[in-house]
């Protein structure tokens, strides 16, 4: 089977098709001037269709805008213009008993899908051919004829995002290939203009667009949703979502938020990964979860035994400082001697224990304990000791699981789930639900749910 002619043309065509035809596209500001551009024919004659300029209104209309054109309309020539003008315009053909229609899409072979195909008839069993990425999609603008044998389609072609060429304007970053925000069965309008014959047709394309703002569709089969103007380079825009301010994936889901003053879209991935970033500065490597429940009765056991702090009365405070040592006269000390027990200036406080009591002095202790206290009282005064400066945070270690950017990694897991309503088809409130993976934690809850939160205005969505 041959194929058609597409980007770039190379020129060698023994297996393609016989198509004498070519486009470009004119900019229509020489449009007077190339009217003025006459020739005459052998016979003398003004031949004035060999200048004539067409018009190409764009089948496509992106929800997108573009930068430097309103929209995708194109003015083109044709040559030979003559001939093409002679033949017969018709609005559909008929290839292998399959009738097709201008506006329609089509699949069409090329070298590559004439190899594989060639490999799939050889092979045994014969295997239906399938479509995939190796065959190029067209949206059919114009058929003409001049005979059963002779029978052309002006088309424009889709983009395979993958086929994106280098210094394709993406916003404002300049890309080339697939994007990370590209489908499975994404592809991309465009304004590239092309004439093939017929014969290099292999099926009829079923192919949409998807406005992104009916997200609930889901894409089964081929959609668009950007166009590429190839006089610019440019690919129209997206619409950004969640908080990253980042196009929509069509093949992942979408949370919406409910708050009236939002409603923005979120990426699935993006709330989890705050979940699973939450979850972690809550309960680090060796806190356990509590339920909201055994949290309310530690918290009103905590408020009822806990021993003074000196946040409160200045009990505490008073109390510390009532003990005083002396200085001992000799090698053994009697301890009834040596202590001195001043009267508090509240009778009724009662010393903390030593480990409930936090330390209120100005130098900040040491992170070896009471060993490494005692070795810097001992430290020559006005010298400093080795190591760190006091006051100044010890720099932490890489994580356990050895990445500090998602230390989590390996000690969580969230995974993105409906809450089913009963005798109700459709679906429930999105929830979070967590899975403790860490080991030797003792109490607390291994799996548990929490509602999902909005990433851009806080809200709880519902």
């Amino acid at each position: 089977m041959a194929s058609a002619r597409k980007r770039p043309r190379p020129e060698s065509e023994d297996n393609r098709a016989e198509c004498p035809f070519s486009i470009k596209i004119v900019d229509p500001k020489d449009k007077e001037q190339k009217k003025k551009k006459r020739r005459r024919t052998e016979s003398g004659e003004d031949d004035e269709t060999t200048q004539k300029i067409n018009l190409q209104n764009s089948p496509f209309s992106p929800s997108g805008k573009f930068k430097s054109h309103e929209n995708m309309d194109v003015h083109y020539q044709v040559e030979p213009a003559k001939k093409w003008t002679d033949m017969t315009r018709y609005n559909s053909f008929v290839l292998n008993g399959v009738k097709y229609f201008s506006e329609g899409f089509i699949y069409v072979a090329n070298d590559s899908s004439i190899e594989r195909q060639k490999a799939v008839a050889n092979s045994e069993p014969m295997q239906p051919r399938k479509k995939s990425d190796d065959d190029w999609v067209a949206r059919i603008l114009e058929i003409r004829a001049s005979d059963e044998h002779h029978v052309y389609a002006r088309v424009y072609w889709m983009y395979w995002p993958d086929e994106l060429p280098q210094g394709t304007h993406d916003g404002k970053r300049t890309i080339q290939g697939r994007q990370p925000y590209h489908g499975v069965n994404e592809l991309i309008a465009s304004n590239h203009m092309d004439i093939i014959n017929v014969v290099s047709v292999t099926s009829p394309a079923k192919v949409t667009q998807w406005f992104e703002e009916n997200d609930d569709e889901i894409q089964n089969a081929l959609y668009w949703r950007q166009a590429f103007d190839v006089r610019t380079y440019e690919l129209s825009t997206v619409e950004l979502v969640c908080s990253c301010n980042t196009p929509a994936h069509p093949d992942k889901l979408l949370v919406g938020c409910t708050t009236e003053n939002c409603k923005k879209w979120m990426h699935s991935q993006c709330i989890v990964e705050d979940a699973l970033r939450s979850v972690w500065e809550r309960l680090g490597a060796d806190k356990p979860h509590l339920p909201p429940e055994a949290l309310k009765e530690e918290k009103n056991g905590d408020e009822a035994k806990r021993p003074l702090t000196p946040n409160e009365t200045g009990a505490a405070v008073s109390a510390q400082h009532s003990i005083d040592v002396k200085s001992g006269g000799g090698d053994t000390a009697d301890t009834n001697d040596n202590v001195e027990v001043k009267q508090a200036d509240d009778e009724d406080a009662q010393v903390a224990p030593e480990d409930s009591v936090p330390e209120t002095s100005a130098e900040p202790q040491a992170p070896g304990g009471k060993a490494e206290s005692d070795a810097a009282s001992k430290a020559t005064p006005g010298k400093s000791t080795p190591g760190r400066k006091p006051g100044r945070p010890k720099k932490k270690d890489t994580q356990a699981n050895g990445d500090s950017s998602k230390p989590w990694e390996g000690l969580f897991e969230v995974n993105l789930k409906t809450e089913s309503q009963p005798g109700k088809k459709e679906e429930g409130l999105p929830l979070l639900e967590f899975k403790d993976l860490r080991e030797g934690i003792v109490g607390g809850l291994k799996i548990w749910t929490e509602p999902v939160k909005c990433l851009v205005c806080g809200s709880w969505v519902n």
